[in-house]
């Protein structure tokens, strides 16, 4: 039952909330990727990335877990039209700059990757900041309860 002071949602935002789902799973994918690397995958990557792994602390492991975990649920909510899901976009938010901090500032991986290794940091960086517009639009327009 909607209730009828409720300003109804554009389609556009359910959309956008299928898509934000499916790119959080994504990234959901790849933390599960990275936590599972067997040491058979492991040597197969070059040697300055077998260091990269070897030596990552639990706390850049932990950001990257949070980071995902998080987006995810923000995404969840936000098809279920919970504000909350600001919440946790703004928490992934910052458990993605933090691994960022680590990646680039810690370990220095555009010198060991190159610079392409700037270009998916990059995106999910940019793309969590709209998912936070987003939601906050969603919220000052009462699409979200």
């Amino acid at each position: 039952m909607t209730d009828i002071n409720t300003p109804s949602r554009p389609k556009w935002f359910l959309v956008i909330s299928i898509l934000a789902l499916i790119w959080n799973m994504l990234g959901l994918m790849a933390f599960i990727s990275h936590i599972m690397m067997t040491p058979e995958m492991l040597a197969k990557l070059p040697e300055a990335e077998q260091e990269l792994y070897a030596h990552t602390p639990l706390w850049a492991d932990s950001a990257f877990a949070i980071a995902v975990f998080a987006a995810v649920l923000g995404s969840i909510l936000l098809l279920w039209k919970k504000a909350i899901a600001n919440s946790f976009f703004v928490l992934s938010l910052i458990a993605i700059l933090v691994q960022d901090y680590y990646a680039f500032f810690v370990i220095d991986s555009i010198s060991v990757l190159g610079l392409s290794s700037i270009t998916m940091p990059s995106i999910v960086l940019t793309i969590a900041i709209l998912l936070i517009l987003l939601t906050s639009k969603a919220e000052q327009k009462h699409w979200l309860h």
